[in-house]
Parts: structure tokens; C-alpha cells; sequence
């Protein structure tokens, strides 16, 4: 059964869907149209239960965290300890409130996100591993995605470039996967925890699950596609990654850790597990992937 986190400190809350532990393939068939080297070789992968949200995080959402000055999050990122606010309108327009998703954050911003939703609400939040995340997606389907093979269905679950007029749209005015994921496919890009790495199906088994944070700023792995994309990039094996292109027209040296210039198509996804780790594993956690 859902239920609705509610965000401390607004009248927001966002819905965490409940999905059940099982065995997946990862990755796209041989033969599969629009196939890339690096959706393979597939390999059988057992997933534990987790919660996923119900929609891409809101920009509402996100502003939350970002208009917050009562918590420190102790991050040395040119000594503010606050997210920069963005020194230009990065949504360009398509819009911010009433449910439009939050866009053009780094992965590093997702998980402060992730920090600060576990400050405020005590319960542990992060973003999805690549294994998790096509897990959901594909919903115990095996097609290239998850409503099928046809294209022509594709205007019903997903904005993508025939049909988004070059914009983002309100999360959820599309229809859900199977297990009642929105905009899983379009929309949004999203942010996983994983480090791109080309061969990672050569080496990913059920013994190697879990995911070293790595220092690198890039690449890091998206997920889904976006409403700037054709459909053969929305494919539920499709990987994305992360390039140091989106941040080419900042004007501030260094460069922002937050915001991404280039980046307007990319957005967030939250994770829960269904065993919360203990206070020291979550510490650990945000140390190891923030470089604390």
C-alpha cells in the first residue's frame, strides 16, 4: 500500500509506491531496435523491496529545501552550506510551480535533497541505483518498454520530442506503468547513484548489487529519457550519462556544484528502502556520496 511523506515545514507531500522484491533482467536484447553496446550483456539481477515515488520531484518540492535557512548541512561547497540560489531562470520558462518537475540540479544536489528530506522527516531517502531504477520501469516486462514494442502507444504513457512541444509538463498527466509509476519514460531525465561505466554489465551480478560512491563529478547515469528525446532513446534499457557539456555556460569560476546550465531536461526520482539502514550506515552514506 502508498502512502504520502509529508515535507516539514509546507503543506507538500509526495507519494511512495511500495515495490515488491523480485528478479529482473537488466539490460535491452540482442536484437532489440535501437539497441546501444552498452545495455549488455543482459544479466538476470534479484532486487530487493523498495519504495519509489510516485512522481518526478516537484520544483515546489525542491523549493522547500532550497528556501530553507534553519539547517546546516555541514557541506563545504564554497562556504555555503546552503544550495546557490540559481543565478538564472534554469527552467527557461516551462514552468516551476503547481507541480512542474524540479530541473537542472546536479546529482550532488539530489542527494543534499536526500540529506535534508532525512534531517526533516527522519526517514532515509536516496536516489535509485541503475538496477533499481530499470526495475521499476520495466515492471516485470521484458519488451522495450514497459507498455510494449509498439511506438504508437508511446503518446500515452510519455512526453518525448513528437509530442512535448519542446517543454516539461506537470508531473502524472500521463499514464502510469504497471506498478503505478508516472513519467517513468520522458519528462524528465533522471538522476541514479550509479557512476557510468560503459562494461558495467560485464561485471554486475547479484553478489555486487550495491554501488561504491566514486568521486568523480563524470559521468554518473540517467535513466528514462526526457521530453527533448526521440522514442528509441525512451526505451526502458536506454542508459544515459551525465557530461561536463551542461555546465559550459556558467559564469562563476568555479563553476556551481548545484546547478547545471545545460541541463534542463534532468530531474529526480526518490527511493526508499524498505529496511531503513541504521543512523550510522545513512551517516556513512551521505559522507561517502557527498565527500563529506
Amino acid at each position: 500500500m502508498h502512502y504520502d511523506q509529508a515535507i516539514t515545514g509546507s503543506n507538500l507531500s509526495f507519494k511512495m509506491v511500495p515495490i515488491q522484491a523480485g528478479e529482473f533482467t537488466i539490460g535491452s536484447a540482442a536484437n532489440e531496435k535501437g539497441r546501444n553496446a552498452d545495455e549488455g550483456p543482459q544479466k538476470k539481477l534479484i532486487i530487493a523491496a523498495f519504495w519509489m515515488s510516485a512522481y518526478e520531484v516537484t520544483r515546489d518540492e525542491l523549493d522547500v529545501f532550497l528556501k530553507d535557512e534553519s539547517t546546516s548541512l555541514n557541506v563545504n561547497v564554497d562556504a555555503i552550506t546552503r544550495p546557490s540560489p540559481q543565478y538564472v531562470d534554469l527552467s527557461l520558462g516551462m514552468g516551476k510551480q503547481g507541480g512542474y518537475p524540479a530541473n537542472s540540479m546536479s546529482q550532488r544536489t539530489a542527494i543534499m535533497y536526500c540529506k535534508w528530506l532525512y534531517q526533516k522527516t527522519k526517514v532515509f531517502y536516496r536516489l535509485p541505483t541503475e538496477a533499481e531504477w530499470e526495475y521499476a520501469c520495466k515492471a516485470g516486462t521484458n519488451t522495450a518498454y514497459f507498455f510494449g514494442n509498439n511506438v504508437a502507444d508511446l503518446d500515452k504513457y510519455a512526453w518525448y520530442e513528437k509530442n512535448s512541444e519542446n517543454t516539461f509538463h506537470k508531473v502524472g498527466k500521463k499514464l502510469a506503468n504497471p506498478w503505478g509509476l508516472y513519467d517513468m519514460i520522458g519528462n524528465m531525465t533522471e538522476w541514479t547513484l550509479d557512476h557510468y561505466d560503459a562494461h558495467a554489465f560485464e561485471k554486475i551480478n547479484n553478489e555486487q548489487l550495491s554501488i561504491a560512491a566514486n568521486d568523480a563529478k563524470y559521468p554518473k547515469t540517467l535513466k528514462g529519457g526526457s521530453f527533448l528525446d526521440p522514442a528509441i532513446e525512451l526505451r526502458s534499457a536506454k542508459r544515459f550519462h551525465s557530461d561536463p557539456i551542461w555546465n559550459r555556460r556558467d559564469p562563476q569560476i568555479p563553476k556551481s556544484k548545484w546547478w547545471l546550465t545545460e541541463a534542463k531536461q534532468v530531474g529526480i526520482r526518490l527511493l526508499r528502502p524498505f529496511i531503513q539502514p541504521s543512523v550510522e550506515e545513512i551517516n556513512q552514506f551521505f559522507k561517502a556520496y557527498l565527500n563529506l
